[in-house]
């Protein structure tokens, strides 16, 4: 399916993105295996996990190379990129799976612990992308994929660092999406649900013996049982996207979690309320309950205080 195409994974040492290199280069892809090597909270980098994974690659008679480069800057983003340019002289499909955590509740979250997902993210992202597009206008096609989460479309307690980073990087991919359709490049997102070591975590498990002691019931989406859930199953998704049976597919966010994928809708409006003249304060106390909240949940109500 990608005979001839030439594939960037970032993050690809590990988890979702090692999952997605090695399929890619299964279906033909030239991949550049893309990881910092560091732990889950972006420390202690390591070039080790992306070697790995260009080995089992090629001992399975892909094509690959290991790059250990960091994405948070702008000079690590076309390093990257031009390390598949200056190999193989194209590059058609970008993945930007890398990512760290740093998670605390909003009032004990640092600059500094904010900043560093950010960076990674969100501008990890941007580094790829703005450093490829130019290459792939010249060229007329381009496939880039990139990862949104749970946290920033539906929100998730002690990730507003990741939750905004996420939620931007899914603004992000409608903008491109936008910006590069008419050249022949489409560009999509995947919120995957899946157990890798940046949710299997022993704050993960803590948090969900919490919720079932005090009889919180939270928004599924997959991850009541996300440790069943293999980080391989996100890759077909992953490979189909970046095809050119997929050129049409463009500006789209899919929840994949196991077998199951699901096409997530854009915002819209659900509900409103209209009337001739300016609404005063005391009218939408009381409309607005009956009609724009009317069976709206309040995702995190008051604790009730004790007697």
């Amino acid at each position: 399916m990608l005979e001839g195409r030439v594939a960037v994974v970032t993050g690809a040492g590990r988890g979702i993105g090692r999952g997605i290199a090695i399929l890619m280069a299964q279906h033909g892809a030239r991949v550049v295996v893309a990881d910092y090597g560091v732990s889950g909270d972006g420390r202690d980098p390591s070039s080790e996990p992306a070697n790995e994974v260009v080995a089992e690659i090629v001992k399975s008679g892909g094509d690959a190379i290991a790059v250990a480069d960091t994405v948070a800057t702008m000079e690590g983003g076309a390093r990257i990129v031009n390390s598949a340019i200056g190999k193989w002289g194209q590059l058609d499909i970008v993945v930007t799976c890398a990512g760290i955590l740093r998670d605390r509740m909003i009032f004990n979250m640092a600059e500094d612990e904010f900043d560093a997902v950010i960076a990674t993210h969100l501008k990890g992202t941007f580094s790829i992308v703005r450093a490829v597009v130019g290459h792939m206008r010249e060229r007329g096609y381009g496939r880039i994929l990139t990862f949104t989460s749970g946290a920033g479309l539906f929100g998730n307690p002690g990730q507003s660092n990741y939750g905004s980073a996420k939620s931007g990087i899914a603004g992000f991919t409608k903008v491109v999406a936008r910006d590069l359709g008419k050249y022949g490049i489409t560009c999509n997102s995947i919120s995957p649900v899946a157990g890798t070591r940046m949710t299997l975590t022993d704050a993960y498990f803590k948090a969900r013996e919490v919720r079932k002691a005090q009889g919180i019931v939270r928004e599924e989406r997959g991850v009541a049982s996300i440790e069943n859930l293999d980080p391989d199953d996100v890759a077909p998704m992953a490979v189909y996207l970046a095809s050119e049976g997929a050129g049409n597919v463009n500006g789209q966010i899919f929840l994949c979690a196991g077998p199951s994928y699901a096409l997530v809708s854009y915002p819209r409006p659900v509900s409103s309320i209209f009337k001739e003249s300016r609404w005063t304060v005391d009218e939408l106390l009381e409309t607005v309950p009956d009609t724009l909240m009317a069976g709206v949940a309040n995702p995190a109500p008051p604790r009730e205080e004790k007697a």
